[in-house]
């Protein structure tokens, strides 16, 4: 057996193990075998690893000093499937992010400063920039707080983030087929890429409510067909090939605030209904609102006007505010910002097996 070093985090409402890039192998094939190994993946339930048996908690965070000048460290993340031995480092994740920022600081990346630092972080998944605004009252870190988020249990100090350039993450435009509404058969769908790419549909086109429960709508296979058959199109559309054997387009209902949010949502990872929802995906379906054309601002209607500073997304666990903020040339791009929390669960280092099975 090998000891891996690492730290077991809670980033919002995601959960998984961070290491330091260092201390895997330099080979991504190796270095994914023994992601796979550690997290037990190919059983439901991970059960001779430490992932937790669900697409939420069979994440990994991997760190590292960077060398580009407007970043302090880099972020890989690494979705490990559950039930299939096999990894995705095609997206983001936003919730994880949440924790790059601690963790950089306790593991001495980043020199803490006194009251709040500031964690300029560049994600290698997609090349955009963030920054991570982590709580070090007299030069620590400090977990405990008083802000609580939906979908978390307790209160914990807050950590912001602001994603800097999202638009276009993985297909370098912010709506990859050129038009802000395109007709799959005689489905309305806006084809997204800010932060994550992404598919919206209303959720009455499917014959949906949007209220639904996630365990409703993962039991609804013929719902999951229809919307999978979706995704496929729109993943051809934006560029993005045959997505198949891909975690995006991630697809999303949309439909009318139920709670005095600005609109309800349902987040899929894409086969498995979010239980509260991502905050990559936060960040899109923010945008969204405030684009003209798009399905959610046709559904908004009159009944905002287009330069919301802050948008409300109710979702299974309750809901996320994010705040927008408009820069550039005529004010035109959109820059977002959310406010999450992180725990670090526990320090120490995970056994694997000395032989990989590594596919021929």
């Amino acid at each position: 057996m090998q000891l891996i070093p690492c730290v077991l985090m809670r980033g919002g409402t995601s959960k998984g193990p961070v290491f330091l890039a260092s201390d895997l192998p330099v080979r991504s094939d190796e270095r994914d075998e023994m992601l796979l190994d550690a997290m037990g993946s190919g059983h439901e339930l991970e059960i001779d690893g430490i992932g937790g048996g669900s697409p939420q908690t069979s994440k990994v965070a991997i760190v590292s000093r960077s060398d580009h000048p407007d970043a302090d460290v880099d972020y890989l993340f690494v979705q490990v499937m559950v039930s299939q031995r096999r990894v995705d480092t095609a997206p983001n994740c936003g919730n994880m992010l949440c924790a790059v920022g601690p963790f950089a600081i306790d593991q001495g990346l980043v020199q803490a400063q006194s009251g709040v630092t500031q964690v300029r972080i560049r994600n290698l998944n997609t090349g955009t920039f963030v920054c991570a605004d982590v709580c070090t009252p007299d030069g620590k870190v400090t977990y405990e707080g008083d802000t609580a988020i939906d979908g978390v249990p307790g209160t914990a100090a807050p950590v912001g983030l602001t994603f800097l350039d999202a638009a276009g993450s993985k297909t370098g435009k912010l709506f990859p087929t050129g038009a802000t509404v395109d007709w799959l058969g005689d489905v309305p769908v806006t084809c997204i890429d800010m932060a994550m790419p992404m598919m919206l549909v209303e959720a009455a086109q499917l014959g949906k409510t949007g209220s639904e429960s996630p365990a409703e709508l993962d039991a609804d296979k013929d719902f999951l067909h229809k919307l999978e058959t979706l995704r496929l199109r729109a993943g051809q559309l934006m560029g993005l090939g045959d997505v198949t054997d891909k975690v995006i387009p991630k697809p999303v209902l949309v439909a009318p605030a139920q709670a005095g949010g600005t609109l309800q949502v349902r987040y899929f990872m894409p086969h498995n209904c979010h239980t509260a929802l991502a905050i990559t995906g936060s960040i899109g379906l923010a945008t969204a609102c405030v684009t003209d054309g798009t399905v959610l601002e046709r559904m908004l209607g009159q009944r905002h006007e287009k330069r919301l500073t802050t948008v409300k997304l109710e979702h299974p666990s309750g809901a996320i505010e994010v705040g927008l903020s408009y820069v550039g040339h005529n004010a035109s791009i959109v820059r977002a910002s959310v406010v999450r929390t992180a725990r670090r669960l526990f320090s120490g280092s995970v056994h694997v097996p000395n032989a990989h099975r590594l596919a021929g």
